[in-house]
């Protein structure tokens, strides 16, 4: 019962951390994320010192190819990405795991750059969608003697398995978020053409009325011009509007670069002064980034068109293992607790930090300006 036991709890152990493996690549929805943590993960499943994936692309080298225990100053004084020759070649044409007990005595070890790792041992694996191979896992030197072994072998084929649907979920994520900007485009012509462009077209026609009537009725010429000033305040309205609902075109920059495209096109479109801080290093899961994203847009459109402020800055940084996003005005301040203007959404805002586990709060006071600060657990 003992030896049964035993080999039990190994069994138990190794599905728990293929199952922890699996959970940490596909709570990732961006391609680039999911070929990070699958290498990261094939690594910490077999104890390997060195792994890399590699997704081919149609020209002989790879589309990307991701690494796990090489630093960024050895990444760069390998080189360029590798081609598709020697070993990396051998298991695209053949489709089949290599596992090798010293890959540099094999007749494919070949091409390999001067400052690239020592290889010893080692271990790749397709990763399969049907017919097709998505990219290739490999595993170099492992940590614990003896090499890698046949079930290391059918352990990390398990997981490529599991990989293969976490990047093809990637990827279909990618191409509809891609649908998705073409179609909000789209909305945003159509609305700049049915609002803006039609008010500056009559807008345009008012102006050449009143220049024709200068001359010869200047009472009538007066109500034209004001025309024309009503007429560019709607447009500017309409524009506004237009603007404060411009997402940004994806979020794969990250969320500072977003906030700070989305903040100075913001400061050139009104006359209040918007400026932005951020810390490049804070990064979230893409889902947390675009609900921030959405939170600071309210934010700023609440600032801009209720606060009457000179000035609004946004923040973004860490304190205590958090992410922290400010937007703070110096305008004319409310009380929080009654949300007396319609449309601020402060609930909805709360309920938008809540779906990503953070929290917002909101400081203000009258004439003393407001501050809606978001915190988010790295």
């Amino acid at each position: 019962m003992g030896d049964e036991d035993g080999r039990r709890g190994e069994q138990g152990a190794t599905l728990h951390a293929v199952s922890s493996a699996v959970l940490a690549v596909t709570r990732h929805l961006s391609v680039h994320e999911v070929l990070q943590v699958i290498v990261r993960a094939a690594a910490q499943l077999l104890d390997a010192r060195y792994a890399a994936l590699g997704v081919p692309d149609d020209e002989g080298s790879f589309a990307e190819f991701v690494v796990e225990g090489v630093s960024d100053d050895d990444w760069e004084r390998i080189g360029p990405l590798p081609r598709q020759h020697g070993m990396l070649a051998a298991m695209l044409r053949d489709g089949a795991p290599k596992r090798l007990d010293d890959i540099r005595r094999e007749p494919e070890f070949e091409g390999w750059p001067h400052a690239h790792p020592v290889l010893k041992d080692f271990l790749g694996v397709p990763i399969r969608d049907g017919e097709d191979v998505l990219g290739i896992v490999f595993l170099a030197n492992r940590r614990s003697p003896g090499g890698f072994t046949r079930d290391d072998e059918e352990l990390l084929t398990l997981f490529a398995a599991h990989a293969a649907i976490a990047m093809t979920n990637a990827r279909l994520y990618e191409h509809n978020r891609e649908l998705t900007v073409v179609a909000e485009r789209n909305r945003l012509a159509r609305e700049l053409h049915d609002a803006v462009a039609q008010k500056l077209f009559s807008l345009r026609l008012t102006a050449r009325t009143a220049s024709a009537l200068a001359e010869r009725d200047a009472a009538r010429t007066v109500r034209e011009l004001e025309r024309v000033e009503r007429l560019a305040a709607e447009a500017l309205a309409e524009l506004r509007a237009v603007i404060n609902e411009l997402r940004p075109a994806d979020l794969a920059d990250g969320l500072v670069p977003s906030l700070r495209k989305h903040v100075e096109v913001l400061d050139r479109a009104y006359e209040t002064s918007v400026r932005f801080s951020g810390d490049e290093a804070v990064v979230l899961p893409e889902e947390h980034e675009a609900v921030a994203f959405r939170i600071t847009q309210e934010a700023l459109y609440n600032a801009l068109r209720h606060a009457d402020a000179r000035e609004v800055r946004v923040r973004l940084g860490t304190e205590c293992g958090r992410a922290v996003l400010e937007v703070a005005d110096d305008g004319s301040g409310f009380d929080p607790s009654g949300d007396p203007q319609n449309g601020l959404g402060l609930a909805s805002m709360r309920e938008r930090a809540v779906t990503i586990g953070g929290e917002l709060t909101v400081a203000s006071a009258a004439g003393a300006g407001t501050t809606v600060r978001l915190e988010v657990p790295l």
